[in-house]
This record gives structure tokens, sequence and C-alpha cells, in this order.
């Protein structure tokens, strides 16, 4: 399994750069990915503050993310809820520190 920074996330949710998201796309497509919850942080801040990503654009690329079957969060049950409380108004950041606690 390899854990991946926010770097590969956001080339590989946004395909803004075509080589370093062809390579995203090989580590999402070859291994089992491990995504830490600082990361998770960062990609939702650099969607939203670089890409102006809404929260609704920034809940659905995240769900498809986590949905995929070879990655693996420390608990999705608690980052689905951090996205349901995203989408109703609550700051990322916020629903995911209450998510958590």
């Amino acid at each position: 399994m390899v854990a991946v920074d926010t770097n590969i996330i956001v080339r590989f949710l946004t395909q803004d750069d075509e080589l370093q998201y062809q390579k995203s796309l090989e580590i999402f497509q070859t291994q089992n990915v491990f995504i830490p919850d600082t990361v998770i942080l960062e990609t939702e801040w650099v969607l939203r503050s670089a890409y102006k990503f809404k929260p609704v654009e920034i809940c659905e690329a995240l769900r498809k993310l986590f949905g995929l079957p070879n990655v693996y969060l420390n608990n999705a049950n608690l980052l689905a809820q951090s996205l349901q409380w995203h989408e109703a108004g609550l700051d990322f950041g916020d629903a995911f520190h209450l998510s958590n606690s």
C-alpha cells in the first residue's frame, strides 16, 4: 500500500497537468492507496482556494475518490458525515473536526 500526498490527489481530480495526471492515474490504477486525514484537509483547501471548487463540487470529487475500491481512509464513516455537513453549509475543516470529536 502507498500513501499519497495532496499533489497526487489534486492532479488526479483536476487533470490540470497531463503528465502529472497520467502519473497519478497510474498510481490509482495499480496500487492500494491510503489517504491520510491531513492530506484530505489540505486537498479540500487547495480545491477551494486555488481551483475555486464549490462545496458541492468538492464533495462530489471526494466521494468519487473515496469510493474507489483500492482507496483506504482512517475512518470512511466520519468522512462521509463531514461531507454531508459541508454540503449543508458547514466549513469542511469544522465539519471534519466535529465529526472526529
